[in-house]
């Protein structure tokens, strides 16, 4: 029995968001997927299965699919999300964000383009084109790469290979409408496919206007994004050569967290490959990719009022990624051995100007580059009942900054700064370890799992480069300052998890229990002894930007331990009941502290009522109070909420349905406590607090599949 759980969605074809049995899942296998058993699947733009069995219902939690795909992510068990903004949201898994949890589109993994993190690996994620999202469940193996935590793939539709020695046309389309911000979304796939050939092109647009809640506006939250990929892929009796091209490029849009907004991302995607059997029982994957990412944020474009020219910015940024991957593996899907390779090299560039005065420039980030190669063993197979999965995987990574240019109008704060990171090493190096071991029971109803792991993180190059004191934190998006610190150490997360998982003709159960043990965690803290007193050049240049407290990037020790399940429950052939439940708490051990935007206990049921072509249903999503917060990073508290929606769909044909629905149905003020704090002077939301929820609304989506 495979322990999947596929929270169905079908967007072509339904967009439903369901729990189906886990052998139903087994239908949904591609050559991208790695294994089923070991992985948890948000199915968002696949068609509809027509094999389920008579007593489960294929109809489930819908939702408006909002334009983050963050926002799809984050409803696994465990899941939460950092609220950044319509394009920007960061996913939270069992406590660990940002650059903790690995993201990949259509399994690249690159470099975001901005210092802050606007572009996250899922804003290149259209949701409207999405397929489906891939969620390591619970810690990422080996294969996937480094990663402290969980791993999220995002895989857009493309074409499919067909039984027919012709090519024949396939073509998907779907448009959203949402009435909360004004926002529509249309995209879809033309595609010419055969046994051998599969020839695709997808394309999307999104736009949405300033978001309403109960109460007022949240100014500078509209967004525009368009997205366009070609792809290709030709089948021998070995395997398949692929290539895809991708373009995608986000208008202005706003990010109220931010002391800027997103003026424009052009982001180009290449990457090709081979993955099949090269001899009887030997797999062969190689895969080759780059993606170049063009960035410009500024106060100037969206941000309502527009700053004075005295403080007026615009930051340019840029990085590129080249990545390289191969992998042989001896055995069957069950039981195999796996060796495999890979490297990545990305160069950054981020350039802050003040575009009222040509004079004024910094090189915050000038020339970084970042150089790992790794290489990892995997071995999964069973005794028995007993099966296993092993892995260890060892990384070199490498990582230097060049020399920053100023301008002549900076003053002199920054310059000093400047000449004593230039006078520093600049450089740094690490070689890390991991292993990940899987044992779970196969046989009968109940499968009992327990994952022990040893997994490591690599401090980012702006921990570790970030010489001037700037609002840069990857996405924390609090308002504080952070300068970093080359002497940092990686992280080193020593990881227990178990649970079991329980299936039959009425109920689906999965509790997980799980304890993380960091050491040498790195987080925000007070630059000195002396928060708020300014004697040193750091905090002086901090107080020019308006914050005489700045944190710096330090080693910490912490502990993460908690929670969650997801379920499905059939009381009867036509109705479902599932959901999600999840708990996590965060600590230094260092001191007595808790860590810093740790997600509150949540809950979100849905029930659904089918017959035939039509479903009915409602979901409610409730958030505890989160107040254990981090003392030392000044977090505020949070506090619970509880929203409810209602959803319906009716499918005319196996192809073509409509869905509407309503959202925060009772018109509920509330804020997320992981949503960031508004800096934007204009709007409803206060400035400094957190940014609510949408108000009530209604969304309706069409769908069609030739």
């Amino acid at each position: 029995m495979t322990l999947t759980r596929t929270l169905g969605a079908s967007l072509l074809a339904g967009c439903t968001f369901a729990i189906a049995s886990p052998a139903l899942a087994e239908h949904e296998t591609t050559t991208e997927n790695r294994e089923d058993a070991l992985t948890d699947t948000i199915i968002v733009t696949a068609k509809r299965r027509d094999t389920i069995a008579s007593d489960a219902v294929a109809a489930p939690r819908q939702i408006a699919l909002p334009a983050d795909a963050a926002a799809i992510a984050a409803r696994v068990a465990g899941g939460d999300i950092f609220g950044n903004g319509a394009l920007s949201g960061q996913v939270s898994y069992r406590g660990l964000a940002g650059e903790r949890v690995l993201g990949r589109v259509n399994g690249q993994r690159f470099a975001t383009g901005g210092p802050n993190a606007m572009d996250p690996p899922l804003h290149y994620a259209p949701s409207i084109l999405v397929e489906r999202i891939d969620v390591a469940r619970g810690v990422a193996p080996v294969a996937e790469g480094p990663s402290l935590g969980g791993a999220i793939n995002a895989q857009l539709v493309q074409a499919q290979f067909t039984d027919s020695a012709s090519l024949s046309p396939q073509m998907r389309v779907a448009g959203q409408y949402r009435s909360v911000d004004d926002s529509f979304a249309v995209g879809g796939l033309a595609a010419l496919a055969s046994e051998r050939w599969r020839i695709g092109l997808i394309a999307s647009r999104e736009q949405g206007e300033d978001y309403r809640f109960p109460g007022g506006t949240a100014v500078g939250t509209r967004f525009e994004r368009n997205l366009y990929d070609a792809h290709a892929g030709f089948r021998t009796d070995a395997g398949e050569l692929f290539v895809e091209y991708r373009r995608s490029e986000t208008d202005p849009s706003g990010n109220p967290p931010f002391a800027l907004d997103m003026v424009y991302f052009n982001t180009d995607f290449v990457q090709g490959g081979f993955r099949g059997q090269i001899a009887e029982d030997v797999g062969l994957t190689v895969r080759l990719g780059h993606v170049a990412v063009r960035h410009l944020m500024d106060n100037q474009t969206l941000r309502q009022p527009r700053a004075v020219p005295a403080q007026a910015r615009a930051t340019f940024a840029d990085a590129d990624t080249v990545t390289a991957e191969a992998a042989l593996r001896f055995g069957g899907s069950r039981s195999y051995f796996e060796l495999g390779g890979d490297a990545e090299i990305t160069d950054r560039f981020v350039t802050i100007t003040n575009p009222t005065n040509p004079a004024f420039f910094i090189d915050s980030q000038p020339d970084i580059r970042a150089e790992r190669l790794g290489a990892y063993l995997q071995w999964r197979g069973g005794v028995g009942a007993v099966q296993f999965e092993l892995g260890g995987r060892i990384d070199r990574t490498e990582q230097s900054a060049g020399i920053p240019q100023l301008g002549s109008a900076v003053p002199m704060g920054p310059r000093g700064l400047a000449a004593a990171f230039i006078a520093s090493g600049r450089e740094a190096d690490d070689t890390t370890f991991d292993v990940v071991a899987r044992l779970w029971i196969e046989g009968g109803a109940l499968t009992p799992r327990v994952t022990l792991a040893r997994k490591t993180r690599v401090p980012s190059v702006l921990e570790r480069f970030a010489w001037l004191p700037t609002e840069a934190s990857f996405g924390l998006a609090d308002g504080n300052i952070y300068v970093g610190n080359q002497t940092l150490k990686p992280e080193v997360a020593w990881i227990a998890e178990a649970g079991f998982d329980l299936a039959n003709d009425w109920l689906t159960l999965r509790p997980t229990a799980y304890y993380r043990r960091v050491d040498d965690f790195i987080q925000g803290t007070p630059f000195d002894a002396t928060p708020g007193v300014i004697n040193s050049p750091v905090e002086m240049v901090a107080s020019m930007s308006g914050d005489p407290t700045p944190l710096m990037f330090r080693n910490t020790d912490a502990e993460l331990y908690g929670a969650d399940l997801d379920f499905v429950l059939r009381p009867l052939a036509s109705i479902e009941v599932a959901g999600t439940a999840s708990a996590v708490r965060g600590q230094r051990r260092d001191i007595a502290d808790d860590l810093y935007r740790i997600p509150p206990a949540n809950l979100r049921v849905s029930a659904t009522w089918s017959s035939g072509p039509l479903a009915l249903g409602t979901e409610l999503f409730a958030a505890a109070d989160q107040d254990r917060v981090a003392q030392t990073n000044d977090e505020l508290a949070g506090n619970g909420f509880a929203v409810v929606g209602l959803f319906g769909r009716y499918a005319f044909s196996d192809g073509f349905a409509l869905e509407a629905g309503a959202e925060n149905l009772f018109d509920k003020r509330y804020a997320p406590h992981l949503a960031s704090r508004s800096r934007v002077g204009a709007s409803d939301v206060p400035v400094g607090e957190r940014l609510p929820g949408p108000s009530r609304g209604i969304w309706a989506r069409i769908t069609a599949q030739f």
